[in-house]
């Protein structure tokens, strides 16, 4: 390979990239997010600064199915996001990914800084139920389930478009050859060509099990606040630097 082939590589290895050049389209995403109060000083723990935790100790955890997304295939993907505030902006910021497919674990990991480990989320609907389950390493380490298509969100379809338009963001840590910090970034994004199909509510019911390799239940549930379904299309572009720790720190 000469040094114009190696710079068009999209990722590695050169001989079978794990994932091709983005943007990457989703078709038919289907989420089910139930929200839940946790411990305040837990959450502050769990999310790094300059990010400002949400007051009221609310966390998402979230299934996301994923059938049909392009350089990715068919997969599934369950973690915990956290409402918090940057210089005043509503964000959210995700805090633990597990997902069963290596290309999407490959390229979030290395484009955006997604921190997403490998595990076997599921979600699936059974009779009346809409269930999402966690295994990691041949253990149950979360289950949620919501009634199915109990009821129609509120603000119907325009306002969840809205919604999903808020920005997102993850902490990136990459180590140089040498082990020190080479890329520790605040990265955000922001989903685009949003088409929701539907969005329901409904009562929801929240289970997360300790475990030391997959640590959902570190966020003690309180309160189940509710549950949310919704399927649409879109796509997830590349992101953007909010801040940056090795060359924004203060001396």
């Amino acid at each position: 390979m000469n040094i114009d082939q190696i710079l068009k590589l999209p990722s590695m290895p050169a001989a079978c990239p794990s994932y091709p050049l983005g943007p990457y389209r989703f078709i038919n995403r289907e989420y089910m997010i139930i929200t839940y109060e946790t411990d305040h000083d837990l959450l502050r723990a769990a999310v790094p600064e300059p990010l400002v935790p949400n007051a009221e100790g609310h966390v998402l955890y979230e299934w996301i199915r994923m059938p049909d997304s392009s350089g990715f295939g068919d997969y599934t993907e369950s973690g915990i996001v956290i409402p918090c505030t940057f210089e005043g902006e509503v964000v959210n910021y995700t805090a633990q990914m597990y997902l069963d497919d290596e290309p999407p674990i490959s390229a979030g990991r290395e484009i955006w800084g997604f921190p997403k480990k490998y595990a076997f989320p599921k979600l699936s609907v059974n009779s009346d139920t809409l269930t999402g389950t966690l295994n990691y390493a041949g253990e149950l380490v979360a289950m949620g389930t919501m009634a199915y298509k109990h009821q129609a969100s509120p603000g119907g379809l325009e306002a969840m478009n809205k919604a999903m338009t808020k920005t997102s963001c993850v902490l990136k840590v990459i180590p140089n050859f040498d082990g020190k910090p080479k890329i520790c970034q605040l990265v955000a994004f922001n989903l685009i060509d949003i088409s929701i199909k539907g969005s329901w509510i409904s009562p929801a019911r929240l289970q997360l099990i300790p475990h030391v390799n997959a640590p959902v239940a570190d966020l003690p549930i309180k309160k189940v606040i509710g549950g949310k379904h919704y399927i649409g299309d879109l796509t997830l572009p590349h992101g953007r630097v909010l801040f940056d720790f090795v060359k924004d720190q203060k001396p």
